[in-house]
């Protein structure tokens, strides 16, 4: 599978009321922009636009029932944004553990060089 980055999703995910709304849609199943602007503090429209940008990217797919729209997870889609998060924390943990390394030397040999003044 690949976990390449994706820059839309994540900037989508960046967003506090959107990572609000989908822990709402997650723990409810479903939702409407009605609902999920009752449970936020932001308005009806705002909730409309961020389900937008969620559905742009995936994250969430409407079904329509009468004059509403029911938005849901889309769990695959969630389970790749997890592999994504997982590889880049690898990734820095990988480049963070080089830093340590490179610092310890670096100490090591200053400690040396003072020693032998």
């Amino acid at each position: 599978m690949s976990t390449a980055v994706d820059d839309d999703l994540w900037s989508a995910i960046g967003d506090p009321t959107r990572r609000r709304m989908l822990d709402l849609l997650l723990s409810e199943g479903s939702g409407t922009a009605t609902s999920l602007s009752e449970r936020l503090p932001v308005t009806r429209q705002a909730v409309a636009k961020h389900l937008a940008v969620l559905d742009r990217v995936g994250l969430v797919h409407a079904a329509t029932a009468g004059r509403e729209r029911h938005f849901r997870v889309d769990a695959a889609r969630l389970a790749r944004a997890a592999a994504q998060l997982e590889q880049v924390g690898s990734s820095w943990d990988s480049r963070l553990q080089r830093i340590k390394r490179l610092a310890e030397t670096i100490e090591r040999q200053k400690q040396e060089t003072e020693t032998n003044e």
